[in-house]
């Protein structure tokens, strides 16, 4: 059985020295590809630099990426070489990516050009050009600016990329909220499956997330919970039961 993983948390770019990030550390999904391992599967695990690794052992191929393209870019090399049985998408993906960074003087110079070219309210087409002005991937912003400006853009959701190359593969994909209702939890996560053409997808709430505590359900296309579970380990197990591995 050949299984592509995915885990921890992407990092995106401000400058050469700076990035926005989350608070992914990759754990959960190191215990899935080592409960795989175990069963003799062969596992491709892409990953970031600081994110918890599984144990490097035979059949275990590692990748690391960085950000979000980077990660479309990888995913698309792995699943037009290999024919994966399956693929867990448990990484942390951000949602959005610096795509211009200015300090406080250089926000308000541009705006004031706007809003003299403009002579009234600003829309949207006014807020694009004004980031047009702005200079991007300085190799490292000034720390003299009071205040930093930056404009963030919409990521591709990369998921929704596996089943267009690999239709025939069970994906599993991860849902996490903060503090909702288990409906709600069950609710979007269903919605999250549908938008990827997901086989499954792990539900999970981070305020019930703790140090030996992780509760999820894993919801099949039927909005069915299938499973449960109250930690980590005992979700890797929930994972390899219902792929019958």
């Amino acid at each position: 059985m050949r299984v592509l993983i995915t885990a921890g948390g992407t990092s995106e770019k401000i400058d050469q020295v700076r990035s926005i990030t989350n608070h992914s550390t990759g754990r959960l999904g190191s215990l899935i590809a080592a409960a795989f391992l175990e069963k003799e599967a062969e596992v491709h695990y892409v990953t970031t630099a600081a994110a918890k690794k599984p144990p490097m052992i035979k059949n275990l191929f590692l990748y690391e990426i960085s950000g979000t393209h980077d990660l479309a870019e990888q995913l698309t090399g792995l699943l037009k070489k290999y024919t994966f049985d399956l693929v867990i998408h448990s990484m942390a993906v951000s949602d959005f990516a610096p795509v211009r960074s200015f300090s406080q003087q250089a926000f308000l110079t541009a705006i004031n050009d706007q809003f003299q070219k403009k002579q009234g309210p600003l829309d949207e087409k006014d807020l694009a050009q004004l980031t047009q002005q702005v200079k991007k991937d300085e190799k490292k912003i000034s720390s003299d600016t009071k205040q930093l400006y930056l404009i963030l853009e919409k990521t591709p959701k990369v998921i929704q990329i596996i089943k267009k190359l690999q239709p025939q593969t069970v994906l599993i994909g991860f849902k996490l909220l903060v503090d909702v209702s288990k409906e709600e939890l069950i609710d979007t996560a269903y919605r999250s499956l549908q938008k990827s053409h997901a086989d499954f997808v792990l539900a999970n709430d981070l305020s019930q997330i703790k140090a030996d505590q992780h509760i999820a359900y894993l919801i099949d296309r039927n909005q069915q919970i299938i499973g449960t579970a109250t930690d980590k380990k005992a979700i890797a197990q929930m994972i390899i039961k219902t792929t019958n591995l």
